[in-house]
């Protein structure tokens, strides 16, 4: 019932480009796995093995603190309409933050906001399908916006001590790198 592959074909291009929702999934050496449910025009994929996401402020940081340890991520889509699926794209991950060289070509990618907290580039060596048999019929009705207007209120200034308070370190006390110069 699986298949895996090297790379993206165009039809599973167009899968992900459909989905409303993603999920990114990854670990330190030891501690806690992390599962973060993603949504918004917060995704591109750039290429059959490469994918470039939008990071949005949140309560925790710890896929930044997972990438600092171990550059591994995986990221899965779900049918939740039409033919059942689900695809996971297994590869390496790099952070890229607001003081990194290459963030301001990646806002020409996917338009950075005010709480946009880093982006990441996922490089993809393995790509599996799975029957998605099981996964429920979900109707999708539209997209959140509290995050964004919280950003907004707050402003860059309130972000960045957000940012400070909340987000220098992962759950299990291991540094995001969200503030580092």
């Amino acid at each position: 019932m699986s298949e895996t592959f090297g790379s993206f074909s165009e039809e599973l291009i167009r899968f992900i480009e459909a989905q409303k929702i993603f999920f990114v999934g990854t670990a330190a050496p030891d501690g806690r796995v992390n599962v973060s449910p993603k949504g918004g025009d917060s995704l591109r994929v750039l290429g059959p093995n490469r994918i470039l996401w939008m990071n949005l402020t949140g309560s925790g940081n710890e896929t930044a603190a997972h990438l600092m340890e171990i550059n591994r991520m995986t990221l899965m889509w779900c049918a939740f309409e039409g033919p059942p699926m689900i695809l996971r794209a297994y590869g390496q991950a790099r952070t890229v933050h607001r003081r990194d060289d290459d963030y301001a070509s990646l806002t020409d990618l996917i338009p950075a906001k005010t709480g946009t907290r880093q982006y990441y580039l996922l490089d993809v060596d393995l790509v599996q399908t799975s029957c998605g048999y099981a996964v429920p019929f979900y109707d999708y009705t539209e997209d959140r916006v509290a995050l964004d207007k919280w950003a907004e209120k707050r402003g860059e200034a309130g972000i960045a001590e957000y940012w400070a308070q909340k987000n220098q370190l992962s759950l299990d006390g291991r540094p995001t790198g969200v503030l580092e110069s």
